[in-house]
């Protein structure tokens, strides 16, 4: 079991120029009111007769927007508009191709789309009419640089990045976001504002039974788990688990394990999630043999990584005997600095940070991928900003 003990941890960040991490204790807490299985948007499936919808955050620092995009039943995109989220775009320090350094800054669900503003540290609420946008509530993050978000029921909850990094949690009712008390857990980092990419947290999320929030780090190599109390708060203080070298996206495979990309090591590993919220390995991270896999999204009995280094798209699964096998190094060459995903019907979107558009790809039975689409004419990585954070309905 690779949990962390508060000495470790905090030896760990003073040689990782972190600052001193919380402790593990975790507090007490009751259930939490929703345990059913919503994915908050990873890899949506309209029903027939809805319009599917793709939506690309452009992260503009001068004015952050959505642009939207219809999706036909062949996969293929057009353009339908652009919806400004009332908010700014922004930036980690030294982001080598995505600027936000992050996993799930636009989040579908359940008719809503959630957008982050790092630059003004707000977050933007979206009600979704096929291709239409209404914006119905600009609410502060309650930190400095919201990077990423995750929903389940009626909970919501926004990363900070900034400054020592934050989660806050919100309770969604009549599709407006309030503040949670007990929700808000600062990370004990000593990041600036913005920070550095890689003292940047890199993802929030909730576990599909309701029971945990987690946050992954990057320089840190370590997961946060926060338990969720019965009305959404969170313990006082997580418990701290390795997660590999330089963990950035993850994404449960069963209700109990989760896919954690390594991007230091160019490696995706499996881990359990304990009843007390840490984190154990399952078998050896398997490497891809690419350059620095940040993303991660599911399709169907396949994972799909993001190679941005290597502008590439690998594909992992589990067999029959829980062993997370490669399944091909290079399913894809995007040519254009791959960074986030999302997925919808068997089609995989992926966002090219550094071309500037976002290609769509069908999804074989074989988990092989056939370019069916591509959109051009977004915001290019260009002086450490550009855009971030992709979503489907």
């Amino acid at each position: 079991m690779k949990r962390k003990t508060l000495a470790t941890a905090a030896l760990l960040a003073g040689l990782t120029g972190v600052g001193a991490l919380p402790g593990l204790a975790l507090a007490d807490g009751g259930g939490p009111e929703y345990r059913h299985d919503d994915r908050g948007g990873h890899g949506q499936h309209h029903e027939d007769g809805d319009d599917g919808a793709l939506f690309v955050q452009t992260n503009k620092a001068e004015g952050n927007t959505v642009k939207v995009y219809d999706r036909d039943d062949d996969g293929h995109l057009s353009p339908k508009g652009e919806f400004e989220t009332g908010g700014l775009g922004g930036f980690t320090v030294g982001a080598p191709g995505d600027a936000l350094a992050s996993q799930g800054s636009l989040i579908y669900h359940d008719g809503l789309l959630f957008a982050v503003n790092a630059g003004s540290n707000t977050v933007t609420v979206f009600r979704v009419d096929g291709t239409k946008l209404d914006k119905l509530q600009v609410v502060w993050s309650h930190g400095l640089l919201p990077v990423s978000v995750a929903v389940r029921g009626n909970l919501v909850y926004v990363l900070n990045a900034g400054g020592e990094g934050s989660v806050q949690g919100f309770r969604l009712h009549k599709d407006r976001l309030s503040p949670i008390e007990g929700a808000h857990r600062s990370l004990g980092l000593h990041n600036g504002n913005p920070p550095a990419f890689m003292t940047a947290p890199a993802q929030v999320e909730i576990d599909p039974e309701g029971e945990f929030v987690l946050v992954s780090t990057k320089a840190a190599n370590v997961m946060f788990s926060y338990e969720i109390g019965r009305h959404g708060e969170l313990s006082r203080h997580p418990v701290i688990s390795d997660a590999g070298n330089t963990p950035f996206g993850f994404t449960f495979d069963t209700e109990d394990t989760l896919l954690v990309t390594e991007s230091g090591s160019n490696e995706l590993s499996r881990f359990e999630l304990e009843k007390d919220g840490g984190l154990d390995q399952i078998g050896p991270s398997v490497p891809n043999g690419q350059q620095a896999p940040c993303w991660i999204q599911r399709v169907g009995d396949f994972f799909f990584v993001a190679n941005a280094g290597s502008s590439t798209i690998s594909s992992y699964k589990v067999d029959r005997d829980g062993k997370l096998v490669l399944v091909k190094a290079v399913a894809a060459d995007t040519g254009g600095g791959s960074i986030d995903m999302t997925a919808s019907d068997g089609f995989l979107y992926v966002q090219n940070a550094a071309a500037g558009n976002v290609q769509g790809y069908e999804v074989g039975k074989d988990g092989s991928l056939k370019l069916v689409t591509e959109v051009k004419g977004l915001p290019k990585f260009e002086n450490g900003i550009g855009m971030e954070g992709i979503a489907a309905s």
